[in-house]
């Protein structure tokens, strides 16, 4: 192709970089099994690449069709949902948690201890809604092992079992500490989860019910939800889990998976699954002010409202995050209501935009919206945990870097 050829301003050729390092560094050496790329630009969807295999024990190839496990992904449709409850007046974000979760009127903060043997401390903050949506509330997550609380957490399989219901959950959390008093600190968590718990509650419907009727059916996103159906169970992508010395093994075989049964447990946090296509339509409403194809999910000035910095003094995360793991950076970064956001460039060590949003999955899936550069990257593919290579700073650079 020449090199020449453009596409709303992005060289065609520069954008095949990508599919050439993916196959060269990643693919082929078999650190991943494969990978779907989408870039958009203007609206429109200017390349799109799908190369190695879904299923390596089966010899399937990527398609652009794949059904991927997104994880973390699913937190910005569940902030979605629950902001468009916040257009309806039904709640306040300085509200109190416990306004809608009574039980969690007197939460406590870890001192010392362990699990069941906790010594705690009253808060000496109420966490309120925009705590959660910030992941400022004091819960935690079970695999970042990195305190009692969250062993606790894992112990008690908080982070998804069989037997975990969002009703659980948060009878569960409510006799655990916090790990700090809400509003002081940054740590990623279950509060995504909570968030869905409480779309439930303000929406008088089960969560996968409200995604489909208020942000799946409106954008036409059909392949995105809970469960895979029967019928699709060919487009499913099998999960691997990496070794050390850079290689893989199976984490998850697609004819097996638990995505293929009802959930018991509908996790706003990181239940979803979802294709390259259908999660573009979703960050294309979010690029465009709300709205896709005339199909509206969000107001334009919410959105700009959950795409601002909300850390306290406009700070970055290194400042206030109190653990190690993100889905994203942390220098040049700050959170808003449900994404990262872009503060500082050159701090970020990474090529974009200030302003630029997005958040990643566990399975190392990635999506992310330049609103400078009207813009939107979706990645997709199944490696279990997203640390364990850099391919999301070596995408964005390679995506800016066709930008001509």
């Amino acid at each position: 192709m020449s090199y020449t050829t453009t596409v709303a301003g992005l060289s065609i050729d520069r954008l095949e970089r990508i599919t050439r390092h993916l196959d060269e560094n990643y693919i082929r050496p078999g650190k991943i099994p494969g990978a779907v790329t989408l870039v958009a630009r203007h609206g429109e969807v200017v390349w799109t690449s799908a190369q190695g295999l879904m299923d390596v024990e089966r010899n399937k190839p990527a398609r652009r069709d794949t059904i991927f496990r997104i994880y973390s992904m699913t937190k910005p449709v569940t902030s979605i949902a629950m902001m468009q409850l916040y257009e309806q007046g039904r709640f306040l974000l300085d509200d109190p948690v416990h306004k809608y979760i009574p039980a969690w009127k007197n939460l406590s903060v870890y001192k010392a201890g362990s699990w069941p043997d906790f010594q705690t401390e009253p808060a000496v903050t109420t966490m309120t809604i925009r705590d959660l949506l910030t992941h400022m509330s004091g819960l935690t997550y079970g695999f970042l092992e990195r305190t009692d609380v969250d062993a606790a957490y894992r112990h008690l399989k908080l982070d998804g079992s069989g037997s975990l219901t969002l009703d659980k959950l948060i009878d569960r959390l409510a006799e655990l500490p916090l790990e700090f008093s809400p509003g002081t600190a940054w740590n990623y968590s279950v509060s995504t989860d909570v968030i869905g718990y409480l779309v439930q509650v303000l929406s008088g419907q089960p969560l996968d019910e409200y995604f489909r009727d208020h942000i799946f059916s409106p954008l036409g996103m059909t392949d995105t939800g809970f469960q895979v159906p029967k019928e699709k169970r060919q487009r499913f992508a099998a999960c691997y889990l990496y070794q050390p010395v850079d290689t893989m093994k199976l984490q998850d075989d697609p004819e097996r998976s638990r995505y293929l049964r009802s959930p018991g447990f509908l996790s706003g946090g990181g239940g979803l699954v979802s294709t390259v296509d259908d999660y573009h339509r979703f960050a294309q409403a979010l690029c465009r002010g709300g709205e896709y194809q005339g199909q509206r999910i969000i107001g334009r000035k919410t959105l700009e409202f959950m795409r601002s910095n909300h850390l306290p003094g406009n700070q970055d995360l290194p400042a206030l995050s109190i653990g190690a793991f993100s889905e994203t950076p942390y220098e040049g970064n700050g959170f808003g209501l449900g994404f990262s956001v872009k503060t500082d460039v050159a701090k970020s060590h990474t090529n974009g935009s200030v302003g630029e949003y997005g958040w990643g999955g566990l399975a190392s899936t990635n999506f992310f919206v330049d609103p400078e550069e009207d813009m939107v990257v979706i990645f997709m593919t199944q490696l279990i945990p997203s640390s364990s290579y850099p391919v999301r700073q070596e995408l964005r650079a390679m995506v800016h870097g066709a930008l001509v």
